[in-house]
């Protein structure tokens, strides 16, 4: 079994992340893409626009079975792996990880990033941790696309190097930032979101 975590923000979750992750599961192999918010970034001082239960939702109605346009891929599932800490404190994709290692002791490990936040990894806790837990898959975005010079300055062994996939067949540029600004002044944004996140987000009136 391949598994990949595919952890952030989804505030809200758009069709740029559904076909982001297609494309990984395709050009790897993948069984099973975890689709986990997270409920407290350490890296990011703003927080979510909806809760973590809000974001939650969106996410299981964008992978759930039963979408009719586009149709739910079978290998995405929603995970509250990285749901709030109890004791408020932030969520180290270190010890989601280590849990998700625990949980999937057989399992072949994929984590997927965006290139502007895996140019951060020595930033985040255990960086070199996180590199032996999983082989990370490394996505460009149009607007920002990643080169060999660029992860120089992340100082990977080969070894670490080898466990580290570029993707660069993926060319959606929708930002969750501009979602949000659309959706706060009426714009339901029909065409960026799945159906029913877009009809979640009407009922519940978030981003307003």
């Amino acid at each position: 079994m391949r598994v990949a975590f595919f952890g952030g923000t989804f505030d809200p979750i758009h069709r740029g992340h559904l076909r982001l992750a297609a494309a990984a599961a395709d050009a790897f192999a993948l069984d099973r893409v975890l689709f986990a918010p997270v409920g407290h970034q350490p890296l990011k001082s703003d927080g979510a626009s909806a809760s973590f239960d809000e974001r939650l939702a969106m996410v299981a109605l964008a992978c759930a079975p039963d979408q009719a346009s586009p149709p739910a891929d079978p290998r995405f599932v929603v995970s509250a792996l990285d749901a709030p800490r109890p004791d408020g404190t932030p969520n180290y994709t270190v010890d989601t990880l280590t849990e998700l290692a625990r949980a999937a002791p057989e399992a072949s490990l994929f984590a997927i990033a965006g290139a502007d936040s895996f140019l951060d990894l020595r930033r985040w806790r255990s960086p070199d941790r996180l590199l032996a837990l999983a082989e990370w898959i490394v996505v460009s975005r149009p607007e920002f696309p990643l080169t060999e010079a660029q992860l120089a300055p992340l100082a990977l062994t080969p070894a670490q190097r080898a466990r580290v996939h570029l993707l660069n067949t993926v060319h959606e540029d929708i930002s969750a930032t501009e979602l949000r600004h659309r959706l706060h002044v009426g714009d339901p944004c029909l065409g960026l979101l799945p159906p029913a996140v877009a009809a979640y987000i009407q009922a519940h009136r978030l981003y307003r």
